[in-house]
């Protein structure tokens, strides 16, 4: 979708005359409730329809179990999707949270409670956060196979700034307890 500018609107860029960088983000996105396929592109719809985000790979999808979650809890569908961006990395975190919610995310007390849509910010350029709503890189994006082996299957010699490679990190996560899923993919508009 195409937006014509506002002209009573000035950006602050405008004014200064300074150029926001374009960044390398790794985003993760899983499901296990309802129709996980259809929510996972749901969800990458709608990151490609963000201004000033591009998304260009996704990984093949994986199935996955669930990691420290409650009993009964069904299996996820994950993929990792590579996207440029200029967006400051609180207003990705935003947008990647309304996305949720526009898919029924609900939030609950429950640790790890299933997920319609679960996106996760796992590395904005070489940005580094710890507040209370944004820590980047994620926390634990080293200890999950979920969001490794899919990354691995796009940007084999990516890094996790400050932490390590993510194909030595999978090969010391392992690979139990996930599939990778050729019989399905999401489409890229």
């Amino acid at each position: 979708m195409t937006e014509t500018p506002n002209p009573y609107i000035v950006d602050a860029d405008t004014l200064t005359g300074e150029m926001r960088p374009i960044r390398r983000c790794v985003i993760s996105m899983g499901s296990n409730l309802g129709d996980r396929l259809q929510k996972l592109q749901g969800g990458l719809d709608s990151l490609a329809d963000t201004p000033e985000v591009w998304v260009t790979e996704v990984s093949p999808v994986y199935e996955t179990e669930p990691v420290d979650s409650p009993a009964g809890a069904e299996p996820f569908l994950n993929v990792v999707v590579l996207v440029d961006t200029t967006l400051p990395a609180h207003m990705l975190l935003d947008r990647a949270l309304a996305i949720e919610s526009a898919f029924g995310r609900q939030r609950s007390d429950v640790h790890n409670a299933p997920r319609s849509l679960d996106v996760d910010l796992i590395v904005v350029g070489d940005r580094r956060a710890d507040d209370d709503a944004l820590k980047l890189p994620h926390p634990r994006a080293h200890e999950r196979a979920f969001v490794l082996a899919p990354w691995a299957d796009v940007e084999p010699e990516a890094e996790i700034p400050g932490v390590g490679s993510v194909g030595d990190l999978l090969d010391k996560v392992g690979r139990a307890g996930i599939l990778r899923r050729d019989d399905i993919k999401l489409e890229m508009h």
